[in-house]
């Protein structure tokens, strides 16, 4: 049996990563102004540039389900079955439009990663641990699905003017936050997202100390991989993060840069480091 494993762009992988997990994608769309790109058309400092520009944040698409029909029925000429693990269900309508056209289609399964970002690469990374080890479509789903909240997925963020203008933070926290410099840490859970720990200083200075933070918070790591991902960040602060993150005795390290998407609502220089957080998850 022969098992396609996909996502969507919001998974945050480049293409080289795809392609070493042979991960299928289908893109959000992303509109600014006039013009309507695909995620990945467009890099996140061409967002930011337009927002600088316009003080308007680009408006995201999730995947529709025409889309999601063309693109399943093209995997399904290459495969037996599909397992699509999506954007977290409670931050899109993506995943509903998947689970309709998956039911209408036959032989495709659909995880609710619960997440996003890279939050989400975790899973389809273990999940193709899972084929790669020849386990059957159930056992995979089963398997992912009882990890999905041991997924450690949070962010500092640099500024909230992003967040505030997408309609997730109040102007009154906005306010607060860039008067006092304030780099607030957010973190997914439940399926949403919440306030964590607040920082202040250069990036170099936060992001090491929100690092630190979130190995002492979740201290207890499948060492398996790592993501630091970014939506931009100076080689220096990419370097002192991942020394950090080396010290934990991950086995594989990811530096990945955010697509479009996630970008446009989190804005420039945010940076998050995400794991697993249920201890070492070996094979059978």
């Amino acid at each position: 049996m022969k098992i396609g494993l996909s996502a969507e762009s919001t998974c945050d992988l480049q293409k080289d990563l795809l392609k070493q997990y042979s991960i299928h994608t289908t893109p959000f769309t992303i509109i600014m102004g006039e013009e309507t790109f695909l995620d990945g058309e467009v890099k996140g400092e061409d967002v930011f540039a337009y927002f600088d520009k316009t003080g308007t944040l680009p408006r995201t698409s999730a995947v529709n389900e025409p889309q999601y029909e063309e693109y399943f029925s093209e995997l399904k000429k290459e495969y037996d079955v599909i397992i699509h693990i999506g954007f977290g269900g409670k931050m899109s309508s993506s995943l509903s439009h998947a689970q309709s056209v998956a039911e209408k289609l036959g032989n495709i399964y659909v995880i609710d990663s619960n997440n996003l970002s890279t939050g989400i690469a975790l899973q389809l990374i273990y999940a193709r641990k899972l084929i790669d080890a020849g386990k059957n479509p159930e056992e995979i789903v089963k398997a992912v699905e009882e990890r999905v909240d041991s997924v450690q997925a949070s962010f500092g963020i640099e500024s909230v003017n992003y967040l505030y203008k997408g309609g997730r933070c109040s102007a009154v926290a906005a306010f607060a936050a860039g008067m006092f410099q304030i780099r607030p840490q957010v973190i997914v859970k439940d399926g949403g997202m919440i306030a964590g720990k607040k920082y202040k200083g250069r990036m170099k200075r936060w992001a090491a100390e929100y690092a630190k933070d979130t190995f002492e918070q979740f201290n207890n790591p499948d060492h398996d991989v790592c993501f630091i991902t970014y939506s931009s960040a100076d080689e220096e602060v990419l370097d002192a993060v991942e020394e950090i993150v080396k010290q934990h005795g991950f086995k594989t390290i990811h530096k990945t840069i955010a697509n479009c998407t996630i970008s446009s609502h989190c804005g420039p220089h945010c940076l998050g480091v995400l794991y697993y957080n249920d201890g070492d998850h070996p094979i059978d």
